[in-house]
């Protein structure tokens, strides 16, 4: 149970959305948006979070469809990751987030909510990562969009107010050969020790992680290091852990030491799948 009040408003326009919470704001109002509302419910009971004015952004046109516009493939930020996985526009993704907790809580989680939100796996993120996604950013003076790579980093950045509304895939990214792999200690339980996304555009691999560091990341030195096909297979892999961020994690799922272990391994099964096998 929720140990505290709050008012509920459900505003119609991105416009309105906006300058409601400011509004609040200014009345010493402390306001969250409401999507699919599962950190909001899941930390407000452990009293990790606090609220006294809800904003539910779900009225929004648009903020729930699948579409295809000029080019690219267009996602609300509201849609589910079950209806992600169920309309599978972009496979790559589409598997990514098949593997996120359970359907239960895939029916609730939407793909905003997953990409900024405080549980640090986010792995969402991964296949947009590397696909050069842009993020469409409902601001004070309207909607803008930013190249992924320049306004995440580690987190999604954000101003005070602002709210990711939708992501822009480019199509050419949709049908590029790709991998997705999850190890966890035990098989369909618990959280991950690694998740890789990566594909293979221009005939060169693009790798991003969740579960190794606290913040999924993507790393150019070490694609650097997987496309240098001057060393072994395995002297790349080796000589990429040198790039990884820091700090790795150290905690009950795994020690740092292993998490590196089994992150090496699935690094070495991704390139080899990439560089002459079927996607998986």
């Amino acid at each position: 149970m929720i140990s505290f009040d709050f008012e509920y408003f459900k505003p119609k326009t991105i416009q309105e959305t906006i300058h409601l919470f400011h509004s609040l704001v200014t009345k010493k109002k402390t306001p969250l948006y409401y999507s699919g509302g599962t950190e909001i419910i899941t930390l407000g009971r452990l009293n990790l979070v606090y609220t006294d004015a809800v904003i539910d952004i779900n009225a929004l046109p648009e903020y729930h469809t699948i579409r295809f516009s000029e080019g690219y493939l267009v996602i609300g930020a509201g849609v589910s990751l079950t209806k992600v996985e169920e309309e599978n526009p972009f496979p790559l993704l589409s598997k990514t987030v098949s593997e996120i907790a359970d359907r239960t809580a895939r029916n609730k989680i939407s793909l905003g909510g997953n990409i900024c939100g405080d549980i640090f796996y986010r792995e969402a993120v991964l296949p947009l990562l590397i696909s050069d996604s842009l993020l469409g950013i409902a601001e004070i003076d309207g909607l803008h969009y930013y190249p992924i790579n320049k306004v995440f980093n580690r987190e999604i950045q954000l101003q005070k107010g602002d709210f990711l509304f939708n992501i822009l895939i480019d199509q050419t990214y949709l049908d590029l050969p790709f991998v997705s792999m999850k190890r966890r200690q035990q098989w369909n339980v618990g959280y991950p020790l690694v998740t890789i996304c990566a594909l293979k555009k221009d005939e060169e691999v693009r790798m991003a992680f969740s579960g190794v560091c606290p913040f999924p990341f993507r790393s150019v030195e070490m694609e650097d290091v997987f496309n240098d096909k001057s060393y072994s297979l395995e002297d790349r892999v080796r000589r990429s852990l040198q790039y990884l961020p820091k700090p790795v994690l150290n905690d009950v799922e795994g020690s740092s030491e292993y998490r590196i272990f089994v992150l090496q391994h699935t690094i070495l099964d991704a390139l080899q799948k990439l560089e002459g096998g079927p996607n998986v």
